[in-house]
């Protein structure tokens, strides 16, 4: 190696090719010969891209964190609040788990972006509306249209957060796609950060009970209270702060986990044709078969959007194919939901899960169509791109209908 770099120590070409071929031994070789080759223009300019040192993890500003904490202090009493007032578990949590942590990620976002006192006006009226409706709802055990409200819900909430997000660029869809993005790299970190929260739980408990210390309520009820919200929060603002830590893992995630979800979907689909279950007569395999629908658009969803027009040609057949597999399983769930609407007449979860599969299926529609064109034409993968940001406000239109819409005309049933 040390010969190769010697000979090539006045072409940058030879010199980054012996880089990318070997990098650990490169840099080794390089380090021992520099103290002869300094002086060298060339040599100079490798020894610091060779050396540098990425920039360390910042903590931002005393407001940053002064912000932060308040937040975090603030979501944990909202978390405690059945416990400090005489509220009911069962009525507080299924209503009001979106407003924990949403509110709080809304004013980060809006202070952040510095936004007008008319869309920080807009922001609080949103949530406050929402807030209060849902709390408004008559009390059922058996009211679908309230399960309903409160399942999406917390997607609108997102939707509201989406806006202060994008600050003064909500029209463009580069920054919906950044919205994206951030989600893929906050799941990312939050995950980190509660692994190493359930770690430390672990730890600080047998540690105690070493001592004849039994702290699992108390922990429980006080720390993991105050923890759980404060990962999100804390998972936000460090991958707005840092976000060398997590941007490109996120890709990284989305390429290995396509194929994988692509070959799974396949055999599945001749799974359930061995197994003789069906989503026309089973009510949960329907559920189920959803879910697994859902996730795999948001998979679609983070990889494209995670592409910036840089896709690989083999990503986009792998994107392409797992589009096409999502449009059969899509069609299936559709047909299902058809089925029994028609056996068993319409009700609200019926009418709330075809209306989403129908929307689902145009979107994946257009994006398989953009990303059949990119195959050929790799820069057509901004079109799928497009085609994500611009179908967001039908989502959220029909999140709408089936939060205030639902009850009233199902008679809160």
């Amino acid at each position: 190696m040390k010969e190769q770099i010697l000979s090539g120590i006045n072409d940058p070409a030879q010199l980054e090719k012996l880089y990318r071929g070997n990098k650990a031994p490169f840099k080794r070789e390089f380090s021992s010969l520099y103290p002869e080759l300094k002086g060298n223009a060339l040599a100079d300019f490798w020894n610091e891209r060779l050396n540098y040192d990425a920039d360390e993890v910042s903590w931002g500003t005393v407001n940053d964190l002064l912000f932060i904490g308040m937040a975090v202090l603030i979501a944990g009493l909202l978390a405690k609040l059945p416990a400090i007032l005489p509220i009911s578990e069962a009525y507080y949590y299924p209503r009001n788990i979106g407003f924990i942590v949403f509110p709080a990620l809304a004013a980060y976002f809006a202070w952040k972006n510095k936004l007008s006192v008319q869309k920080i006006g807009f922001i609080s009226i949103a949530m406050l509306v929402c807030v209060f409706y849902i709390n408004s709802l008559p009390t059922s055990d058996t009211s679908d249209t309230l399960i309903l409200a409160c399942i999406h819900l917390p997607l609108l909430l997102w939707v509201i957060l989406g806006v202060s997000y994008a600050g003064n660029e909500l029209g463009n869809y580069k920054k919906r796609l950044e919205y994206l993005r951030f989600n893929g790299d906050l799941i990312v970190m939050s995950a980190v950060l509660g692994l190493a929260g359930a770690l430390m739980t672990g730890i600080t408990i047998a540690l105690f009970s070493l001592i004849g210390l039994q702290i699992e309520q108390f922990y429980a009820e006080y720390v993991v209270a105050f923890g759980l919200p404060a990962v999100p929060i804390v998972g936000a603002y460090l991958t707005q702060t840092n976000p060398q830590l997590v941007n490109k893992v996120s890709p990284i995630i989305a390429k290995i986990f396509s194929p994988l979800v692509l070959v799974m979907l396949v055999i599945y689909l001749f799974a359930i044709v061995y197994s003789g279950k069906d989503p026309y007569n089973d009510r949960e395999f329907l559920l189920l078969f959803n879910v697994l629908l859902i996730g795999v658009m948001a998979l679609i969803f983070f990889s494209v959007a995670e592409s910036s027009g840089k896709t690989r040609k083999m990503d986009i057949w792998v994107l392409f194919l797992l589009s096409v597999v999502t449009v059969i399983v899509n069609g299936i769930a559709l047909s299902a939901i058809l089925f029994r609407i028609t056996e068993f007449g319409i009700t609200p979860n019926r009418l709330a899960v075809l209306g989403s599969n129908f929307l689902m299926l145009c979107n994946l529609l257009l994006i398989t169509f953009r990303l059949f064109k990119s195959i050929n034409k790799p820069t057509e993968v901004v079109e799928a791109e497009r085609s994500i940001a611009l179908f967001l406000p039908v989502y959220t239109l029909w999140t709408i209908i089936v939060v205030f819409v639902f009850p009233l005309v199902f008679g809160f049933r």
